[in-house]
């Protein structure tokens, strides 16, 4: 859920281009630099929109910890757990694909020259099918195997951990 509300956020400052425009926000030493108007937007959501690093950063760790909840979610289904091992499949493309459309760490590799818009429009749809993959396999789950406990503080720990983690 954090993934998805700090996407939206993200979604509304945010313009997949592949342009190449000069950066003049708020980062000084970068000003006047040549980059894609995507990157460019990303720092932009980081220096001049208000609590937007924190997003970005929020974004990024609810990622990290989805995908470990994921693998452990698949080993103990003993990778039986078809929904599992593609909601495992669909996060780290999702992942890849963020990065991508940030025009950020693939930049002048092999993947880099694939056009950010696709990019960003992988990065949706990967969200989306995520989505409804994570509530139709939680659904039949949950009607097998009613949640314990100690199960939802766990849960509840490790979104707090989104927001406490650095």
């Amino acid at each position: 859920m954090a993934i998805l509300l700090t996407g939206g956020f993200l979604a509304f400052y945010y313009t997949p281009s592949g342009q190449m425009v000069s950066y003049d926000g708020g980062y000084e030493p970068l000003r006047g630099v040549p980059m894609s108007a995507a990157y460019e937007h990303v720092l932009r959501i980081s220096f001049d929109v208000r609590g937007g690093l924190l997003i970005r950063q929020m974004h990024h760790n609810s990622l990290a910890l989805f995908v470990l909840g994921t693998v452990v979610w698949a080993m103990l289904g003993h990778f039986r757990y078809p929904p599992a091992l593609l909601s495992l499949g669909l996060t780290l493309l999702s992942g890849l694909a963020g990065y991508g459309s940030a025009d950020d760490l693939l930049s002048g590799t092999i993947l880099g020259k694939i056009p950010i818009v696709v990019w960003y429009g992988l990065h949706l749809l990967n969200a989306l099918a995520l989505a409804a993959t994570l509530v139709i396999a939680s659904r039949r789950e949950a009607a097998r195997q009613p949640r314990t406990p100690a199960f939802v503080a766990l849960s509840l720990g490790l979104t707090a951990l989104i927001f406490l983690w650095p």
